[in-house]
């Protein structure tokens, strides 16, 4: 049997790709998860941002200079197993080209409940991209709304691409998932959230004349077929973006971001 790594000091060196324990970073790719929860983290701003956080990191994979130049933030966590690679080892081991100098092997927090998200809440409904997901929880993070709400149909929050693309921040959100968008905005309703959904339908009032409840949760749809009528029906009003004539609509992150800096400095 060849020697698959060596230990030296605190951190195990990778002298072979066939290592079991590194086959996760290989195999969970994008929005793939396995029995344990497993995800995996790329570069080291996302992974840094995931050691700062409670979730449970499992494995480093990086170079040298990455624990040089990390080494602090690395040991005030408890992590079972810290693996050093070169570069070239190293993308050998996940099976692509990479830019970077670092990965985490790491589990997804547990989504919260609804009545543990705060009184402004971002709320998808069949959003299908994976950047889209990532993008808008790096906006939310940015503005201040803390809540994410995703339906079991869209792409995970903590997916391989859309945790890169939040550039790690989705790690200080709260999220929930559910499965009936109907059954979900009728408890939102029960807990005393307005729901304001963002639509180009005639009746839409403009952002800049909604006046934002104290608690609000702003419904963001498909990126192409927008939200449906019956679920336009059971929101409490339809908000669209003044744009200029001839232009239709703007990207869905794009929208999000806008609305929630609004609501949020409204209220």
């Amino acid at each position: 049997m060849s020697l698959l790594y060596e230990r030296v000091k605190k951190l195990i060196k990778v002298v072979d790709i066939d290592v079991k324990d590194l086959k996760v970073y290989k195999t969970l790719r994008d929005n793939a998860f396995d029995d344990e929860d497993s995800f995996i983290a790329d570069s080291p701003k996302v992974v840094n941002l995931l050691l700062e956080s409670d979730i449970k990191i499992k494995s480093i994979l990086a170079t040298q200079a990455y624990y040089d130049e990390n080494k602090d933030l690395v040991k005030s966590k408890n992590i079972e197993k810290l693996f050093v690679v070169d570069k070239a080892l190293m993308q050998g081991i996940v099976g692509h080209k990479i830019h970077h100098n670092c990965m985490a092997h790491g589990v997804r927090p547990k989504p919260h409940r609804l009545d543990e998200l705060d009184d402004q809440i971002l709320m998808l409904d069949a959003i299908t991209s994976t950047e889209n997901v990532g993008s808008i929880a790096r906006s939310m993070a940015g503005i201040g709304i803390a809540s994410y709400l995703l339906p079991s149909t869209s792409p995970h929050p903590y997916g391989r691409r859309a945790l890169r693309v939040s550039m790690g921040y989705m790690s200080r959100l709260k999220y929930h998932i559910y499965t009936d968008i109907f059954s979900c905005i009728k408890e939102l309703k029960q807990r005393g959230y307005k729901i304001y959904a963002a639509e180009l339908t005639p009746d839409a009032r403009f952002l800049q004349d909604v006046k934002v409840s104290s608690k609000w949760v702003l419904l963001m749809g498909h990126e192409g077929k927008g939200i449906a009528k019956e679920i336009l029906d059971i929101c409490d009003e339809v908000v669209s973006i003044e744009m200029q004539a001839g232009v239709k609509s703007f990207n869905v992150a794009v929208a999000a971001s806008l609305i929630m800096y609004q609501f949020k400095n409204k209220n």
